[in-house]
């Protein structure tokens, strides 16, 4: 495994997780979705009615955006979604592959991408880019990506770029999430990747790779978990640099709340 890893920047392990510890996740991340659309549009949704569901999910993002925006922000912070993260067999392909001392580079991520979810056609389809710009951890960091859903060419699987990895760190226009490589790259070389639920695609940072294009009306249901390897030099030299900021807003999200009677009536 570790030689194809560093031969091809990416492995793709079959069947790697089970289908009830992601079905776990998918179920928690809808049901969290499922007391918003009840909450702004009045209805009742069954999670498992996918077609039906998924639609209530658009409407609540044209009803409240800003509601989606922060049901969607709290999805990643779910119990079963960050327990999966520091799972041993997840802890030991890391290990396999020669990292020394794992460490998760940036907390998990959850995302559901669909044109249907998107202002101005933009955040559902990444073009052609590198995981490191925007981690800039170790020089051997690991992204591991896997589907909630069965997922192929026509919901929008991942396309990559073998070998990219080798390549060094390309120019791109910006070091964003919109971000997109400037230099010109092979396209006959991409891969199409495909997925059942439970498959697991480890892959370098500085691989090459892109979304590809949701076709359906469904929603690509995914995960991302990102690792860095303390005891790589390069990265103890630079002092561990953590590009990602994390921090509290300064004045009240909600303002005048709580009122001392809402939490007389908690705590009674």
């Amino acid at each position: 495994m570790k030689e194809q890893f560093k031969k091809d920047g990416y492995i793709i392990l079959k069947n790697f997780f089970s289908k009830e510890e992601i079905s776990r996740i998918y179920t928690e991340a809808r049901n969290l979705f499922a007391l918003q659309i009840e909450r702004v549009l009045s209805k009742k949704v069954d999670i498992n009615d996918k077609d039906s569901f998924e639609q209530a999910m658009f409407d609540l993002f044209n009803a409240d955006f800003e509601t989606f925006v922060n049901t969607g922000k709290q999805a990643q912070h779910l119990i079963s979604l960050h327990h999966l993260a520091t799972d041993p067999k997840v802890i030991d392909v890391l290990k396999t592959l020669g990292y020394e001392f794992p460490m998760i580079g940036v907390r998990p991520s959850m995302q559901f991408n669909s044109r249907y979810l998107s202002k101005g056609g933009s955040h559902w389809k990444l073009g052609a880019h590198q995981d490191w710009r925007t981690g800039q951890g170790s020089l051997d960091s690991i992204v591991m990506w896997f589907p909630m859903v069965d997922c192929g060419e026509a919901l929008g699987s991942l396309q990559i770029l073998p070998a990219s990895h080798k390549d060094g760190l390309l120019k791109s226009d910006t070091s964003g999430y919109l971000g997109s490589i400037q230099e010109e790259l092979p396209e006959e070389s991409f891969i199409q990747t495909e997925f059942e639920v439970g498959d697991l695609l480890i892959f370098s940072a500085f691989l090459v790779h892109r979304s590809g294009d949701n076709v359906t009306k469904n929603i690509r249901w995914s995960i991302q978990l990102r690792y860095n390897n303390m005891a790589e030099q390069t990265f103890k030299e630079r002092g561990f640099p953590m590009p990602y900021i994390y921090k509290p807003e300064a004045d009240l999200v909600t303002p005048n709340f709580p009122k001392k009677e809402q939490l007389e009536e908690i705590f009674a």
